[in-house]
């Protein structure tokens, strides 16, 4: 069975609007849109990791290899993609107190879970950051912020000191930020790491102060894709 499918029928057992589930995963610290749940159940894109298990915990799912896959067809009907994420949210579960009735992960520190992985400069080219597949899994612990919900690879020097080339920052996925706060974005296709400045205009600022703030036009292409928590 497909986890589209299988997201819709559960979502419509459940007397759920997309917008109600949308709303719900916001109210859980995950900031979404009405139209990502849509084309989660599209198959367009799926959930990571903690909004599966999110939307689990909505649709009171205890079985999950059983509801998405069935006993007898684990993998059977799953494309490459479905297993790849099959598989991250089985680790997930397995470390999770709700669906193990193991208690051997009481003694378990590292690691708690995982995390996408994004390259900053590769998911700059499509504009599409969140919604590629240009990613790897990260294994972290309970040092990062339960609030992150995926984590980028800075490159070059423009946030030195605060972060430098080659460091993994943690982000929280949302759509605004406030002044003074250091976050991901898109500008025309561009992925950038920067704070977020100006008062009658939109800035975007390095720390290091030889890169001149990057001042956002009214007609650029321009979202926050969430709040480095780290």
């Amino acid at each position: 069975m497909q986890i589209s499918s299988t997201l819709a029928k559960l979502r419509k057992k459940a007397g759920l609007s997309q917008k109600q589930v949308a709303e719900y995963l916001k109210q859980r610290g995950i900031a979404l849109t009405q139209q990502a749940v849509s084309k989660w159940e599209r198959g367009d894109t799926l959930p990571n990791a903690e909004e599966f298990l999110l939307l689990c915990e909505l649709y009171q799912i205890r079985d999950v290899l059983n509801e998405f896959c069935g006993k007898a067809r684990l993998y059977e009907n799953l494309n490459a993609l479905g297993k790849k994420r099959l598989k991250e949210y089985a680790r997930l579960l397995e470390r999770d107190r709700e669906f193990n009735d193991s208690h051997i992960f009481e003694q378990l520190r590292l690691p708690i879970r995982t995390l996408p992985l994004y390259d900053l400069p590769v998911s700059a080219g499509t504009g599409q950051f969140l919604d590629s597949e240009n990613y790897e899994l990260l294994e972290v612990d309970e040092t990062v912020p339960l609030s992150a919900t995926f984590a980028v690879r800075i490159s070059g020097d423009s946030m030195t000191p605060r972060f430098v080339d080659k460091q993994i920052v943690y982000v929280k996925q949302q759509q605004t930020l406030e002044r003074g706060e250091y976050g991901i974005f898109i500008l025309n296709g561009n992925a950038y790491c920067k704070q977020l400045a100006g008062e009658r205009d939109t800035r975007l600022v390095s720390v290091n102060s030889k890169y001149k703030p990057i001042i956002v036009e009214e007609y650029d292409e321009f979202r926050v894709l969430g709040k480095v928590v780290s």
